[in-house]
């Protein structure tokens, strides 16, 4: 047998071994086609490079990759590499103390290794994505979907897709994909909409059955010089139904900390340890909620409405206490 069979059997187990599993012996020989007594040579030659292969005996047990004392190669698929390498580019960018540097590192020896195809997918998501800060929730994106709405943007190509608005009333859309935006969890889409002849911004797991209808646009001046804001701006002016005004016991960058993108421009500084914060939500309710986030004594100034939803939210806590725990 040649050392290039070799070689590719051994990267063809070391590649089973990676996924969450234990892979009994005779499973590995059928699926590589060579008997038990190879698979425990290549286990052997594995561990001689580095790798903690596990073995485990019994009915159950099996060939597993333990955690070892150093960092061995890994083996990416396609989608795994780009995301890796989309997520290293988003940290090195982000301004963390400690890992900025680091993250550039790995990105680059990354790079330097990925096959053009690959490369020029996660330089499609690089040019076109814009990231805002942290925000908590959101729903899970398909990567794949963010590499094509990326790719479109990137070669000016129509785009279809079906859409689902916040009630789930579903419409077909034809638009002019420019940039994704991601705030958090959350990503958006901001386009031309051909049929409204208007810009909008998409909910990205919102989408679904996008594909590029072959043909290209001309480009258009951007609605904004920072997309980033546009969309943080479109967000905060569907999601305030109702508003209202609250004195902070907190400095003003604590709470900036805290709400993220949502609360910027809205929080005005009274003191060293108080602020105005300006805050809205879809209902009172809501708003009540996300002041509870804050862990810090606040006032209501000007709103009725809120102020009698944080008295419901303090009695319904109130009464989940009962009187020999007080």
């Amino acid at each position: 047998m040649s050392q290039t069979t070799t070689s590719g059997r051994l990267l063809t187990l070391l590649s089973l071994l990676q996924t969450p599993r234990e892979w009994p012996g005779p499973e590995l020989a059928e699926r590589l086609g060579v008997s038990q007594r190879t698979i425990r040579n290549d286990v052997e030659r594995l561990r001689g490079l580095g790798y903690p292969v596990h073995a485990s005996r019994g009915s159950v047990g099996g060939y597993r990759l333990a955690a070892g004392a150093a960092m061995p190669p890994l083996l990416l698929e396609d989608d795994e590499a780009v995301a890796v390498a989309v997520s290293l580019a988003t940290t090195s960018g982000s301004g963390m103390d400690g890992i900025q540097e680091t993250s550039l590192r790995a990105l680059t020896k990354l790079m330097q290794v990925l096959p053009k195809r690959l490369a020029g997918r996660v330089d499609a998501l690089a040019a076109h994505t814009v990231r805002v800060g942290p925000k908590r929730g959101g729903s899970d994106v398909d990567g794949q979907l963010l590499a094509l709405l990326a790719g479109t943007a990137r070669d000016r190509e129509v785009l279809r897709f079906g859409y689902a608005d916040h009630a789930g009333a579903g419409t077909e859309r034809r638009v002019e994909p420019y940039r994704l935006v991601s705030m958090g969890r959350r990503w958006y889409l901001v386009a031309f909409d051909v049929e409204r002849d208007d810009w909008r911004t998409f909910r990205v797991d919102r989408m679904s059955e996008a594909r590029s209808v072959g043909h290209r646009f001309r480009l258009r001046e951007l609605p904004a010089e920072d997309i980033a804001d546009y969309v943080a701006r479109k967000t905060r002016q569907v999601q305030m139904k109702v508003t209202g005004r609250v004195v902070v016991h907190l400095p003003a960058e604590r709470v900036e900390q805290r709400f993220g993108w949502w609360a910027e421009g809205a929080v005005e500084p009274l003191a060293e340890d108080r602020c105005r914060v300006t805050i809205g939500g879809r209902t009172p309710a809501d708003v009540a909620s996300w002041l509870g986030v804050l862990d810090a004594d606040f006032e209501v100034e000007d709103s009725p409405e809120l102020a009698r939803a944080v008295r419901a939210v303090a009695d319904r806590y109130g009464r989940a206490v009962p009187e020999d725990l007080s």
